[in-house]
């Protein structure tokens, strides 16, 4: 089979939806960091429309921070890729043609460097995931024992780690006279504009305190909120995107048809037409963001390690469980609970819409994908909310049913003895706490409450708290998840 190309593109089937440009005609003016799948189903797709909207020298030089696998996937296809959204009435592809090039950072960090210092970047965006950054979010400052932040600060001017790009990206044109490139953060963070910013600049101050003084002073962090349900990509994606094209894609994607991206409007430089991609500005991003961090990723955390430990391999039939969508729709409503009423959102209707996305047939999100990093994801998505619900005396059972199962995910093992890797940043300091507890439900959430850096000690010290995730935690490791699940709902 022929390869997808800008030369090839031409003999997609007529109902394949193509760029409405000439990619070729635009220039790179943003360097994604992380072309994960996430990136090419969100940025770049509303980048895609930009262009077509009113064209501008937009399009993504991305890069690949760990692996060369996307950069050689996507060489061979001029940037091109397939989008394919599972909804009702079947798949759809789109070729998206935004991506200009993919740089692996671990290959050769010159071209990257030399992309961010170059005047026509105007925006940096990055969709890391937060373990990447470095940043110590209680102290408000960098973690120098961070591998990348402790590699970077060794050697600055041949960086490797998110932050140690950006501020040399940042020096280099300081020194070459050249404005500024804007920050954007696209990863699911609270106040994720002011996080980075923060770690940009105490960054930036341990190596050179005018340097920092200029980037604090200069540089433009707005916040954003994206959503998008977006599965890794199996074979099968690729044999779907080669069967509605026609053309081989190494590249390809699938996802929902849902798309939100609520940008804060400050950029140094200007910005793309991304409204024309469903992109909406406003002046204040946090509100949307909790809602979604709260509903939407905390209903995902929960089903994830409920499900996953169920025997559950994806979120579809996590809903398909009785008992597990009863409990993810509590979940919701919980949430939405502890939320300030937002203009030209009813929350109970969001909470029917993200029930409805868990259910899409059609979409292969492993709940083993979600449960990933649950120590780095837990404060945003339970415990703050919970804090709130405890404050406002509401129940906070729905919040210590996500943490017990969480906890029960930490054992490493199925209920049938199977183990799997826990691929949390904590992993060393969990598995000493697994190993300690010996077994014992107390002490195993004695242990994982005092993780530093995951559990607020309001919510960590509150009795009623540690009672409920106790009696959980209890029941999910000697009946089994199963039976925890019925139990739980029985008692709805």
């Amino acid at each position: 089979m022929t390869r997808l190309s800008l030369g090839t593109l031409g003999t997609c089937p007529p109902d394949v939806a193509r760029p409405a440009y000439d990619p070729a005609a635009h220039g790179v003016g943003i360097v994604h960091l992380g072309c994960g799948a996430f990136h090419r189903a969100h940025q770049a797709v509303a980048t895609d429309a930009a262009l077509a909207s009113k064209g501008g020298d937009w399009r993504i030089a991305a890069v690949s921070l760990r692996s060369s696998e996307i950069a050689d996937a996507m060489a061979p296809q001029d940037g091109l890729f397939t989008l394919i959204e599972k909804g009702q009435g079947g798949p759809k592809a789109r070729i998206v043609g935004s991506v200009a090039k993919v740089m692996a950072a671990s290959r050769d960090i010159d071209p990257v460097l030399g992309a961010l210092a170059d005047p026509a970047t105007k925006i940096v965006s990055l969709t890391v995931t937060e373990k990447a950054y470095g940043i110590d979010r209680a102290q408000g400052d960098i973690d120098e024992s961070h591998p990348s932040i402790a590699a970077d600060l060794q050697n600055p001017h041949a960086p490797t780690g998110v932050l140690g790009l950006v501020v040399e990206g940042l020096r280099r044109r300081f020194d070459a006279g050249t404005a500024p490139f804007t920050v954007l953060c696209c990863d699911n963070l609270p106040d994720n504009g002011d996080l980075v910013r923060t770690g940009v600049v105490a960054f930036a101050r341990r190596l050179d305190g005018e340097l920092a003084e200029r980037i604090a002073a200069k540089v433009a962090f707005p916040s954003s909120m994206v959503d998008r349900i977006t599965p890794a990509a199996t074979v099968e994606t690729l044999q779907l995107a080669e069967s509605l094209t026609g053309l081989v894609d190494e590249a390809a994607i699938e996802t929902e048809p849902f798309f939100q991206w609520v940008i804060e409007d400050r950029f140094c430089e200007g910005r793309p037409d991304w409204e024309a991609g469903g992109a909406l500005f406003v002046a204040d991003v946090a509100p949307y963001e909790r809602m979604k961090l709260r509903m939407l990723n905390g209903a995902h955390s929960m089903l994830a390690y409920a499900g996953f430990l169920a025997g559950h391999a994806y979120v579809r039939d996590v809903m398909t469980d009785a008992a597990l969508s009863a409990l993810v729709r509590r979940h919701l409503a919980a949430a939405a609970d502890t939320l300030p009423d937002l203009p030209g959102i009813d929350l109970k209707i969001y909470a029917d819409e993200l029930a409805k996305r868990f259910e899409n047939p059609s979409i292969a999100h492993r709940t083993y994908q979600i449960a990933m990093d649950g120590s780095e994801k837990l404060p945003q998505r339970i415990v703050a909310p919970a804090l709130d619900a405890l404050s406002r005396g509401q129940s906070i059972r729905p919040f210590a049913f996500a943490v017990a199962a969480w906890m029960r995910y930490c054992l490493g093992r199925t209920d049938s003895g199977e183990t799997y890797d826990r691929r949390d940043p904590r992993e060393a300091q969990i598995a000493r706490v697994v190993e300690q507890a010996g077994g014992d439900a107390s002490r195993l959430v004695t242990g994982l409450l005092a993780l530093g850096g995951v559990f607020d000690s309001r919510f960590a010290e509150d009795r009623s708290v540690r009672a409920n995730i106790l009696s959980l935690l209890e029941a999910m490791m000697t009946d089994g998840m199963a039976r925890a699940l019925s139990a739980e709902t029985a008692a709805l």
